[in-house]
């Protein structure tokens, strides 16, 4: 593990840490300290996302156009049904927006890039219309706010917000045993009503054990019983005042004790399923879970044992303190290793790329260029979020779309920035002489910045 000077900590602190440097931002003279200011430094609620709109609003006006919908012809519900999900799609791209104003100007960038990180590590798909509205949203009220509170804190708001509960299909879980199932059987409805248990399972898989780590099928139909009753609100109901649009429904809720990884638990409701995923979120599987995508996101792709033991270590000990966890790493050596081992994403290369040319975050088109890339904001397609490895991202036609993308980006960049003098503000001691020499002999200002931008060194953090 190599030694860096205090120009290469600044670069560590700036790329690897943070979201890249910004054009005509001076490298900060204590990298550690830097990063450590952010913890307390970091904004929540950022202005860029003041005029969006919050989930309960979103849900809301949903769930009064479904009603409305009910009592149009099959024509007039297709054209309105369309112009909700295009409303939806708009919100989406202003969502999208406004993150990347935020990543391009923030004054904490390293803050930023875990509130990235959690998002991912707690990640939905924007596939369905309405989980499309909500995506940003759930990024804001879900993820933003708890970034440096408690682990526990963070996962209870994740589970409980309507995008994650319709994204797993939350919504439809119903126990079978519980007062609406009941009610059903008696009526001799033909609709069959039961349990879902993809939000359990994922719970356990992705957001807190990790899997193979000891829990059964047994614990998953359990926990999936425990949290039935977690839904959103109704077409007839109204929002309280600061109020959000989960709604916990005793009548869905499975009545009855609880056995989840061999305790039992005997609340009633809401508290249930709450007292399961407090006592998860501070069991040494999470700890090693969340420690391990934490340093595998930062520092390696296969990340010393040194490392995680550490990481693990603050976790456990400071019963999921987010920001102690954020500072184990930042006073980890391992993390100030000056080779850069993580390949780029396409969104933190985007980010990273913008940052470096200056770019207008509101002419950024993120939202196509991140789709181009591979890397669609909020639609990864799978509950587990996109990869954090080199393997996914560094195939031969994705690094050709960077290209494109690196060529888009110079044409439109300042055509008096000077790309050699650029290398070595962004890239520093890491340049190499064949990435200078290449630079230098660019036949235009605009394919020395694409050459920049597509350099080994500047694809990697």
């Amino acid at each position: 593990m190599s030694n860096p000077s205090d120009g290469a900590r600044a670069h560590v602190a700036l790329n690897r840490f943070g979201l890249g440097a910004r054009l005509g931002e001076r490298n900060p003279k204590d990298p550690s300290g830097w990063l450590t200011a952010q913890i307390k430094d970091y904004e929540p609620a950022p202005a860029a996302m003041d005029e969006l709109p919050p989930s309960a609003t979103i849900v809301t006006t949903y769930r009064e156009n479904g009603a409305k919908l009910r009592a149009l012809s099959p024509v007039k519900r297709l054209k309105v049904r369309q112009a909700q999900h295009r409303r939806g799609r708009e919100l989406y791209g202003r969502e999208v927006e406004a993150r990347t104003t935020v990543a391009l100007t923030s004054q904490t960038p390293f803050a930023e890039r875990l509130v990235h990180f959690w998002a991912n590590h707690f990640a939905i798909s924007a596939d369905m219309p309405l989980v499309t509205a909500l995506a940003g949203s759930f990024e804001r009220e879900a993820i933003r706010p708890h970034v440096m509170g408690r682990f526990e804190d963070m996962l209870l708001a994740v589970e409980t917000h309507p995008a994650m509960l319709l994204y797993l299909d939350q919504v439809r879980s119903i126990g079978p045993n519980s007062d609406r199932a009941k009610r059903a059987a008696r009526r001799g409805e033909s609709k069959r009503l039961g349990i879902n248990e993809n939000l359990a399972r994922e719970i356990l898989e992705l957001h807190t054990l990790g899997v193979r780590t000891g829990y059964s099928q047994a614990d998953v139909t359990e926990l999936a019983l425990a949290i039935s009753g977690w839904s959103i609100m109704g077409p007839d109901e109204t929002v309280e005042p600061g109020g959000g649009a989960f709604r916990f429904k005793p009548l869905f809720h499975e009545p009855g004790p609880r056995a989840v990884l061999g305790k039992i638990y005997s609340q009633e409701g809401m508290d249930q399923a709450e007292a399961v995923l407090r006592d998860i979120a501070h069991s040494e599987a999470t700890a090693t879970h969340i420690a391990t995508k934490l340093a595998r996101h930062f520092v390696s792709d296969e990340p010393p044992p040194s490392l995680l033991d550490r990481l693990q270590l603050a976790f456990l000990k400071s019963e999921g303190h987010l920001p102690t966890l954020y500072q184990a790493l930042i006073d980890a050596p391992e993390a100030w290793d000056a080779s850069p081992r993580k390949f780029k994403t396409p969104w933190e290369w985007t980010v990273s790329a913008l940052r470096a040319i200056g770019a207008d975050p509101s002419t950024a088109k993120v939202a196509q260029r991140a789709k181009q890339l591979g890397q669609p904001v909020w639609r990864p397609q799978s509950p587990a979020g996109y990869d954090d490895l080199a393997a996914s991202w560094a195939a031969p036609d994705a690094l050709i779309r960077r290209v494109e993308v690196a060529q888009q980006l110079a044409r439109k960049a300042d055509p008096t920035l000077d790309a050699r003098d650029l290398s070595k503000a962004l890239i520093g001691p890491s340049l190499s002489r064949t990435t200078a020499t290449e630079i230098a002999r660019a036949e235009s200002p605009a394919t020395a910045i694409a050459l920049l931008l597509v350099s080994p060194e500047f694809q990697r953090r």
